[in-house]
């Protein structure tokens, strides 16, 4: 999805912690969930990550495995939506059928 848009720090962080309570994660993507938990905590200055926990930088592989997991949070986003406003109109539409005949009614 280059150039295109994707999930921010805080949805990975939401996902990975989620995820993380589901099963187990290995040590990649553990030290992805570290890196954008403490982008996403070091805007509340009242927060602190422990140094010995925090992560600065990841490597290539592990920029990949986050830019796609990113990639794939938006695309579902973006599905998501679409099927919502697909839902509403459809249901939309069968409401305006289903007063064209009072509506008709009236008019006589």
């Amino acid at each position: 999805m280059k150039g295109e848009e994707a999930a921010t720090d805080a949805e990975a962080c939401a996902y990975l912690y989620t995820a993380s309570l589901e099963a187990p994660i290995d040590s990649d993507w553990t030290q992805i969930y570290l890196y954008v938990t403490g982008k996403v905590v070091s805007k509340n200055r009242e927060i602190q990550i422990p140094e010995d926990i925090g992560v600065d930088s990841l490597n290539d592989y592990q920029i990949g495995l986050l830019q796609g997991l990113k990639d794939w949070i938006y695309e579902r986003r973006v599905k998501h939506r679409r099927e919502k406003q697909r839902v509403e109109k459809a249901q939309a539409m069968a409401e305006v059928k289903a007063r064209a005949p009072e509506q008709l009614k009236l008019g006589v």
